[in-house]
C-alpha cells in the first residue's frame, strides 16, 4: 500500500514536471515581451509535427530531424513576431491576448490543413521500457521531462537573471515603452523571446509524444499546463518546478483514489481547483513579480 502510495506520488510529481516544461513555453514569452500567448499548446502540435515530418515521413537521422524541426519552429517563431506582435509594441496587454487567441486559432487551422486531423504514430525518441526499482515503476518519457525541465528551469533562470541579453528583454516586459528609451531594442528582444518559445515547443513535444498518437487535439497539454504557469507566477521560472510538482501529485493522488470512488475524472479538474484557490490569495501566482504602483 505504502510503495503504491509513493509509485503514484513519483508519476504525478514527474507529469507535474512535464506540465512545468511545457508551460516555460508560457513563461518565456511572457518574461521577455509581457504576452500570455496562449497558443503554447498549438506551437507544441506544430513542433512535433515537424519532427514526425522530418523523421517519420522524411526519413532523416533523429539528431538530424530533431535539428531541422528546431531550426522550422525558430523561424515560425520569428515570422509571428514581426507579422503580428512587431506592430502591437506599446499596445495594451489586452490587445496582445487577443492575438494570441487569434494566433491559437490560425495555428491549428493551418495543422489542419497540411497535416489532416488524422493520428499519426510519433517517432520513439525515448525509449519506453519504464525504469523498475524494486517495485518502483517510473516510465523514460517521464523521467526524461522531469530531468530537462530542471535543466531548462534553472539555465533560463540564468539567462534572465545574469546575462546582458535575458536583462534587456526583462526590462522589455516591464514597460516597452521605457525599454525603448533606454536603448534597448524592444524588437530584438521580442523576437528572440518567440524564437525560444519556438525551441521549447520542440523539446516538450518530444518528451510528452514520444511513441503516442499525434493529432491536433495533442495541444491540450497546453491547458493543462497553465495551472502550474498562474500558480508558480507568469515571471518565476524556477518557480514553475515546484508548482508542476504540487500539481502533478495532487492529480495522481486524486486519479489513483478519489476517481475510482466518485466514478468519474476529477483528477483534470483538481489542478484548475487549487490553482483558482491560490491565485484568489495571491493574484500574482506564488513566484510571481509584485508590481507597486503610485497613485
Amino acid at each position: 500500500m505504502i510503495i503504491e502510495f509513493f509509485n503514484y506520488a513519483l508519476n504525478g510529481a514527474l507529469l507535474g514536471l512535464l506540465y512545468a516544461l511545457v508551460a516555460m513555453g508560457f513563461v518565456v514569452i511572457y518574461r521577455a515581451s509581457k504576452v500570455f500567448n496562449m497558443a503554447v499548446g498549438e506551437m507544441l502540435v506544430l513542433g512535433a509535427f515537424l519532427v514526425w515530418w522530418a523523421i517519420a515521413s522524411r526519413g532523416m537521422h533523429p539528431a538530424i530531424g530533431l535539428g531541422a524541426a528546431v531550426a522550422i519552429s525558430v523561424l515560425v517563431g520569428l515570422a509571428i513576431e514581426r507579422l503580428l506582435f512587431r506592430r502591437l509594441i506599446g499596445e495594451s496587454v489586452f490587445s496582445m491576448v487577443m492575438v494570441t487567441i487569434g494566433l491559437l486559432i490560425l495555428m491549428r487551422g493551418l495543422v489542419l490543413v497540411i497535416w489532416g486531423p488524422q493520428e499519426r504514430a510519433f517517432p520513439v525518441l525515448i525509449p519506453l521500457q519504464p525504469i523498475i526499482v524494486g517495485e518502483m515503476i517510473v516510465p523514460r518519457p517521464l523521467l526524461a521531462a522531469g530531468v530537462l525541465a530542471v535543466l531548462f528551469a534553472f539555465g533560463l533562470h540564468w539567462f534572465f537573471n545574469r546575462s546582458r541579453a535575458g536583462l534587456a528583454m526583462s526590462a522589455v516586459a516591464e514597460d516597452h515603452q521605457i525599454a525603448l528609451s533606454m536603448g534597448i531594442s524592444v524588437r530584438r528582444s521580442i523576437a528572440f523571446a518567440w524564437a525560444l518559445g519556438g525551441v521549447m515547443s520542440v523539446v516538450a513535444s518530444v518528451v510528452y509524444l514520444s511513441g503516442k498518437s499525434l493529432t491536433f487535439l495533442s495541444s491540450e497539454v497546453g491547458f493543462a499546463s497553465l495551472p502550474v504557469a498562474l500558480l508558480a507566477g507568469l515571471e518565476s521560472l524556477r518557480g514553475l518546478l515546484l508548482a508542476g510538482l504540487i500539481v502533478g501529485v495532487v492529480q495522481g493522488l486524486t486519479a489513483a483514489y478519489v476517481d475510482p470512488l466518485i466514478g468519474g475524472n476529477a483528477a483534470s479538474v483538481v489542478p484548475y481547483i487549487f490553482m483558482l484557490g491560490v491565485l484568489i490569495v495571491r493574484p500574482t501566482g506564488m513566484f510571481g513579480w509584485r508590481r507597486i504602483e503610485r497613485v
